[in-house]
């Protein structure tokens, strides 16, 4: 079968060099045969700019290509996606002069050529970008890409350390988001049980914790903010799962101090040693790359797969591509995709550890890794605007401050107005459920150092909440995204206004 044909590639095995001299003669390959001839943005732009694709042939070579990003998908003229124009269209009298075509036509017959392009090039699924702050933009899949799927679905089950014979539990909310059928397709894949209960938003908390108690089951797949209030309630409601032995986290950052917190969640409903291990992943990729068991020891990177896509670390300030090892923005190019393609795509995120070719010290596997935090380019450009007292604020650093807390449960962080007057100065509340019985008083205090520690700024008050009520303010069963950072500075002065901006990190003005 297809599927079983793309698992015998052997890159695990291969030197840096040697993976990069495969890489290249994909690329040469996926450029010259599927792309240029197929894509119309691709083929003008190629045309324009005087690139010949039968010249592209090493993965350096990829620095004649411009850069994409999200600008390059939407219309300038009125902000619509640009969708058509990056899906491969194949021309049908192009395929049929290809040797290739005329001898499977010989051997097979036309119709069976016919249905192999149409399972090749056809779309038949949709994914979108999240659209929090511009229009959705739409992601298409052929029969091609959820093979591919499929397959990067059954490799993150392998890294992860699963077994075919554990029960899965998908958290992830029913939607056309990458996370969710990232998740369904990698059961498909591994060939294993996996139950999809649509999260909060399809079963609500309850419907989910009911589900966990009855199947019991040995992998949770999820959201982090979600998973932590789906077992918090579990362990409200005295359950017991004992069989709960990997975490595959997904869709927001997940600090250490958050692991912990799942590790001893799952200790009180009966679970012995647990791994919780996150996952990277954008729309635009197609995939998700995961991190492999630790030991309960620092994460050990996203293991990478070159054979379905190059990722370059480059300088967001200049371009260029840094050397291994050194932080920059993560920038990805498919090998291997239809529908939808886009070449050279800035994520726009910041990988503080950049890229690796080592051996996994945790797992062995040699395929490359990024390493160290992500967090967002245009986040750090924010920085460089807004200010708190004249202090340039990271959200991104007081997210981990908060869940590095052993002593906070859950939180939220809301910037408002001073008097809900829009000519007040901004404020900063922390709202916190905490984790354990500790003095209200001891808590506000480490909150304030950790923050002045961090930003040089202190929350200007802190307000204590139940965990139902911080899970009501999260929109836990409401929002795809569990709103963790909201902007209601525009609020002011509109009373019991119900619209809100989560962010990760804001200017502030």
């Amino acid at each position: 079968m297809y599927l079983e044909n793309k698992l015998s590639t052997h890159w695990d095995s291969l030197s840096a060099d040697e993976l990069r001299s495969r890489q290249g003669r994909r690329l040469h390959h996926f450029l010259k045969n599927h792309v240029v001839p197929f894509s119309a943005h691709y083929g003008n732009l190629f045309e324009e700019a005087g690139i010949d694709p039968d010249g592209i042939r090493t993965v350096e070579d990829l620095s004649a290509l411009p850069f994409s990003s999200k600008r390059s998908l939407i219309s300038e003229a009125d902000g619509t996606p640009l969708t058509r124009d990056f899906v491969l269209v194949p021309d049908e009298k192009v395929l049929a002069k290809r040797p290739s075509t005329i001898v499977r036509a010989l051997t097979h017959g036309r119709s069976a050529v016919k249905t192999a392009f149409e399972k090749e090039y056809r779309p038949i699924l949709m994914t979108s970008t999240t659209g929090r702050s511009a229009e959705p933009i739409p992601f298409l899949y052929t029969q091609h890409d959820l093979d591919n799927l499929a397959l990067t679905g059954r490799r993150l089950m392998e890294v992860c350390d699963s077994r075919p014979d554990f029960r899965h539990l998908n958290l992830f909310p029913f939607a056309p988001h990458l996370a969710f059928w990232q998740a369904h397709y990698a059961g498909i894949g591994y060939n294993t049980f996996t139950l999809s209960t649509g999260g909060g938003k399809v079963m609500g908390t309850e419907g989910n914790v009911r589900l966990l108690g009855k199947i019991n089951p040995d992998a949770l797949i999820g959201m982090p903010t979600f998973i932590y209030h789906v077992l918090q309630v579990a362990v409200e409601k005295g359950l017991h799962c004992p069989n709960i032995r990997r975490i595959v986290l997904g869709g927001e950052k997940v600090p250490e101090g958050l692991r912990r917190k799942l590790r001893t969640l799952c200790a009180e409903l009966g679970s012995g040693k647990v791994e919780v291990m996150a996952t990277y992943g954008f729309t635009e990729a197609k995939m998700a790359f995961p991190e492999c068991p630790s030991n309960g020891g620092e994460a050990t990177g996203y293991h990478l797969y070159p054979d379905l896509g190059i990722v370059e670390v480059i300088d967001p300030d200049t371009g260029k591509v840094v050397p291994d090892g050194e932080p920059g923005e993560v920038v990805f190019t498919p090998l291997d995709s239809r529908g939808s393609v886009v070449l050279r795509y800035r994520t726009g995120d910041l990988i503080s550890g950049g890229i690796t070719h080592e051996e996994c010290p945790a797992c062995g596997g040699k395929m490359p890794r990024l390493m160290g935090r992500i967090s967002r380019v245009s986040d750090v450009r924010r920085m460089n605007i807004g200010k708190v007292k004249g202090t340039l604020v990271n959200f991104n650093e007081l997210e981990h401050v908060l869940d590095d807390l052993a002593d906070v449960g859950t939180w939220q962080i809301e910037l408002r107005k001073r008097n809900d007057d829009p000519l007040e100065s901004d404020e900063i509340v922390v709202h916190v459920a905490p984790a354990s019985r500790v003095e209200r008083e001891e808590i506000e205090s480490r909150i304030s150092e950790r923050f002045a520690a961090a930003t040089e700024i202190r929350p200007n008050r802190i307000e204590f909440h139940d965990a139902a009520d911080l899970r009501r303010r999260h929109g836990v069963g409401k929002a795809l995204k569990e709103e963790k950072v909201i902007d209601r500075r525009d609020d002011a002065a509109v009373a019991d206004s119900n619209t809100s901006t989560p962010v990760s990190h804001h200017e502030l003005s």
